[in-house]
């Protein structure tokens, strides 16, 4: 097998655990939320959006882990350049959800 089909069946792989990680998050929260939709609770609405940060947080440390590894077999300027902004872009994110789920707690 080509090393560059392993590197995208690699690649592909773990885009699909951060979008099943993130889904699965999502659908947590949702049962969560149908659970406590007649509450007025605000510990369980805040616990509900600390669940999802984390697994919103978790999804995009996959999602950079792939594109990290996708640069292996394109590693030209421009899409070094486009990862570079994705990463930046992403850790970002990560980083006030993260700065919002300690906030929060």
């Amino acid at each position: 097998m080509e090393l560059h089909v392993l590197i995208n069946w690699i690649v592909m792989a773990i885009s699909l655990i951060g979008s099943a990680v993130i889904i699965w998050g999502i659908l947590l929260v949702i049962k969560d939320f149908l659970f406590n939709l007649l509450s007025d609770d605000p510990q369980s609405k805040r616990l509900m959006r600390q669940k999802l940060g984390s697994y919103l947080i978790l999804g995009l440390e996959f999602f950079i882990a792939a594109d990290i590894i996708r640069t292996i077999i394109r590693p030209d300027w421009n899409d070094i350049g486009m990862l570079a902004a994705i990463i930046a872009i992403r850790t970002v994110l990560s980083y006030f959800l993260g700065m919002e789920l300690r906030e929060k707690a």
